[in-house]
């Protein structure tokens, strides 16, 4: 027997429609605007959907499985039949941690759960921990980002559905990884989104890029919030996640005393109590507010850690000098030092791409640095520019090299994108499957126009194209070839430093010190020093230290009259244990 439970507060009569025929049965009105019924012989595998007022039958809110896709009827799963072979696991913390971003789609050839599973030695050997997967909530078609998900409960099924999902995270914790999974609570895909016709799950209270607003704070709210809540929890329960990454919460537009995001980072730090496993929450926000991650006892929201963009633009910049769009006030030596030591390049400063001041300062004397992740490169950072391009196709391998070093070597929580590891050469563009025609064409002509304003329109592949797709899976030949091997081997190489030496996953800010000249940068961190030439001339520059560790260039020497100071060639970087 299944109880079929759905949440419609301003029905007057709910059905619920079983089986190949859609067989319609009532369900009968309970507290709260739920409406319920037990249904015998309605088991795993039963095709079923729900019809309000006696209107069409649609997928269920909380559907758990959608096997043909997002406008088909929901399928009953019970998660007890799964085996799990994780039972002494209990997580990672985020602390020393190294993560690696992928989206299953274009991970492998085959695009699988079970193809990305098969690849998790590569991963172990490179020295990686935790595995950020981009959003697998059933989403319109075959191939996308996931951003644009409507069924948040059920993985999406061409990459193998919520079997191959756990399939693919057991896989995982037998080789020592912790999997975080991407979700998104800001706002749903315009495509296969019924939840309007079941209640109040948006509001026009907000307005949004993507339209009304989810509904965390206007009538109706509290089952909305136990919703997001609800699907929080069961990614973390009934697939054995390690945490979630919070998608753009700054675009959650809440005004309640007690933000939905610290009622979930409550809620999930209860049930990691209750399980006896590490669980994180990660954030996506623009605020460059580091109470995202003070403590819900000292005031702060009390989420575990908050991507950093201002460490990306300030690395990106400098490498590869660009300064066009938000880039514009970054790309300075030293402001990659206050990035590198203060968090937040804007942190109560002007902004000049904003047109005002942004940010608020960060207490390094108790903010952990591990709080923070970074990256070089990223989905959003390398899939919104205009072809798609990966630094690869800008920097030489000796600023791969330098930027590798500053990122892995650095005092935040270092995340790669799939690919960067070996320098892969694949563009990542932005590519979607909507099989509408009118939601198609507005998706690729709103492309062409959000590039036009900087003269790339005819850059910009078109999403909707096949190729687009195809062209973005990773070529897995590359990393065996001797110019991408060398770079993996340097990746591999980096990670196993930092974690042999205690002093690279100190979490204190107060004990990273940057010297930054013309072209050149110093980070010392306690005894570990790394000293970077990221321009084109050799540049001599201060260091206290014994021995070199590390090199990504034979031509680096030290001053004749002792070890104070280091002549790194162009575009190269070292590695020092000092005194």
């Amino acid at each position: 027997m299944t109880e079929f439970a759905v949440w419609a507060p301003d029905a007057e009569r709910v059905e619920v429609a079983l089986g190949a025929a859609l067989d319609r049965y009532p369900l009968a009105p309970g507290e709260g605007g739920w409406w319920s019924a037990d249904v015998p012989g309605a088991g795993h595998g039963t095709d079923y959907g729900f019809a309000v007022d006696g209107g069409d039958v649609r997928p269920d809110p909380r559907s758990p499985w959608q096997p043909a896709g997002v406008h088909a009827p929901s399928r009953v799963y019970e998660h007890a039949r799964f085996a799990w072979s994780d039972g002494g696991w209990h997580g990672r913390p985020l602390a020393g941690s190294v993560l690696y971003e992928l989206h299953v789609g274009t991970f492998t050839p085959q695009g699988t759960f079970d193809a990305a599973a098969d690849r998790l030695p590569h991963l172990v050997d490179l020295g990686v921990t935790t595995v950020e997967i981009m959003p697998v909530a059933a989403f319109p078609g075959k191939h996308g980002w996931g951003y644009d998900g409507v069924h948040l409960w059920a993985p999406h099924e061409p990459y193998g559905g919520p079997d191959g999902l756990k399939r693919f995270v057991d896989a995982a914790h037998a080789h020592g990884v912790a999997v975080v999974l991407d979700v998104v609570y800001n706002h749903l895909g315009p495509s296969g989104n019924y939840l309007g016709q079941y209640g109040p799950y948006f509001t026009d209270t907000h307005t949004t890029p993507w339209g009304p607003a989810v509904n965390f704070d206007a009538p109706g709210s509290d089952e909305v919030r136990a919703f997001v809540v609800g699907n929080a929890l069961m990614w973390l329960r009934d697939y054995h996640l390690d945490g979630l990454r919070l998608d753009a919460v700054h675009a959650i537009a809440d005004d309640r005393a007690v933000h939905v995001l610290e009622e979930l980072g409550v809620a999930v730090a209860n049930l990691s109590a209750h399980l006896g496993r590490t669980l994180t929450l990660i954030a996506e926000s623009d605020l460059n507010d580091a109470r995202m991650v003070t403590p819900r006892e000292a005031g702060g929201l009390g989420l575990d850690a908050q991507w950093d963009d201002d460490v990306h633009h300030a690395l990106h910049a400098a490498l590869t000098g660009e300064r066009q769009g938000y880039y514009v006030d970054f790309g300075a030596t030293d402001t990659l030092a206050h990035a590198l030591t203060r968090v937040f390049v804007h942190d109560g400063a002007y902004s000049t791409y904003r047109g005002r001041h942004h940010g608020r300062p960060v207490d390094v004397t108790r903010v952990p640095a591990s709080r923070f992740v970074t990256f070089l490169q990223n989905h959003d950072q390398i899939g919104n520019r205009a072809s798609g391009d990966r630094i690869t196709a800008t920097l030489s391998p000796g600023l791969l090299r330098v930027g590798a070093a500053l990122l892995l070597l650095g005092p935040y929580t270092p995340m790669l994108f799939m690919g960067e590891e070996w320098g892969a050469r694949t563009p990542w563009r932005y590519f979607t499957d909507h099989r509408e025609p009118e939601l198609a064409r507005a998706v690729s002509e709103g492309r062409r126009r959000e590039f036009a304003r900087y003269g790339w329109a005819d850059e910009v592949p078109d999403p909707q194209d096949p190729e687009t797709f195809r062209s973005s899976v990773l070529d897995w030949d590359e990393a065996s070839r001797p110019e991408h091997d060398a770079l993996l081997d340097w990746h591999r190489t980096l990670i196993a430093l930092r974690g042999a030496r205690p002093d690279l996953t100190d979490g204190r800010l107060t004990e990273a010190r940057v010297e930054a000249g013309d072209g050149w940068l110093v980070l010392e961190r306690a005894a570990t020093v790394v000293a970077a030439n990221l321009g084109g001339a050799p540049a001599t520059v201060p260091v206290r230290a014994a021995a070199l560790l590390l090199s990504s260039d034979e031509g680096i020497t030290f001053s004749p009259e002792g070890q104070t100071s280091l002549t790194l060639p162009p575009e190269s970087v070292a590695v020092l244990t000092r005194c």
